[in-house]
């Protein structure tokens, strides 16, 4: 009793000390929460690209400050715009014409091995980049593979992944509407495509110094990107399987040394079609069931 009379002022000091420890955090948590600049000032969307990005890479501190670039960088200057001015008659026709051309588009899973000219891949990665992005942060990488061992690796990757989703993760119903179409999880066009492009989501950019700067709308940005793409593939009448495929960004990302920040969106073999490829014979939706007046 002696002892514990004695031992009584140190048990309530350090409880003062942890109830006060605590205390401090408590404000310092909320005050984090409540500064500008923190991780809810991120902008639309940017704080939760970052928070969803299941492929970042230990050694990447995720807590650190995102930083704003634009004191360090000069207004851009405001330029005159022009662009053809077409009659009414000759606008109709382009439209017409350019409907046209992408209602022929259909996604392709036999593709010719034969060669495609680099300079028409650069112009088909230059016109994606025209695409629009939140506040021109521009956050796209695309890598572009023709080495066959490479190749393969992907292939190899994602028929790995792809045999688990049929088998296990899809489910009944997906596999059974999967199956209308014919497709399963033999990816034989990534090894007979001359060109595989691996479409990779900046979720947020990398300063020189290190610091990240944020990318408003990447999802979104990235989106219009890949549709510019697919149009402007089609307009050289190359072919391609818009392949989204779940379960192999960190693979591949790895496999193709990409960092951290990026995130894969979409792999596009592509290529000229084979001379014996076949399409379903599908139908789109008309008009009157996808828009509205108002």
């Amino acid at each position: 009793m002696t002892i514990l009379t004695a031992l009584t002022p140190v048990l309530l000091v350090v409880l003062c000390l942890v109830i006060g420890f605590m205390l401090v955090k408590t404000q310092e948590a909320k005050t984090i929460k409540s500064s500008p600049g923190k991780s809810q000032d991120l902008g639309p969307m940017t704080q939760q690209d970052s928070r969803d990005d299941p492929e970042t890479s230990p050694g990447v501190d995720e807590d650190c400050d995102y930083t704003d670039s634009i004191e360090d960088e000069e207004d851009h200057p405001q330029v005159p715009y022009s662009q053809p001015c077409y009659p009414e008659d000759v606008m109709l026709k382009r439209s017409r014409d350019f409907y046209t051309l992408l209602n022929q588009r259909r996604t392709i899973r036999f593709i010719s091995s034969k060669p495609v000219p680099r300079e028409i891949i650069d112009n088909i990665i230059r016109t994606a980049g025209t695409a629009p992005s939140g506040a021109h942060t521009e956050p796209w990488t695309f890598v572009v593979v023709s080495d066959a061992a490479v190749k393969h690796q992907i292939r190899e990757i994602v028929e790995k992944e792809e045999m688990i989703n049929y088998q296990q993760r899809m489910g009944y119903k997906w596999v059974k509407d999967l199956s209308k179409l014919r497709t399963n999880w033999i990816k034989q066009y990534l090894d007979d495509a001359p060109y595989l492009i691996l479409i990779f989501r900046q979720t947020y950019g990398i300063l020189p110094n290190g610091q990240k700067k944020t990318h408003y709308y990447s999802e979104i940005s990235i989106s219009i990107s890949c549709g510019i793409l697919l149009a402007a593939l089609q307009n050289v009448g190359l072919v391609t399987v818009t392949s989204t495929p779940l379960n192999c960004g960190l693979q591949l990302r790895l496999l193709l040394k990409r960092p951290a920040n990026e995130k894969l969106v979409m792999l596009l073999p592509l290529g000229y079609p084979a001379s014996d490829a076949t399409v379903p014979d599908l139908k789109r939706k008309p008009l009157e069931d996808m828009m509205v007046y108002i």
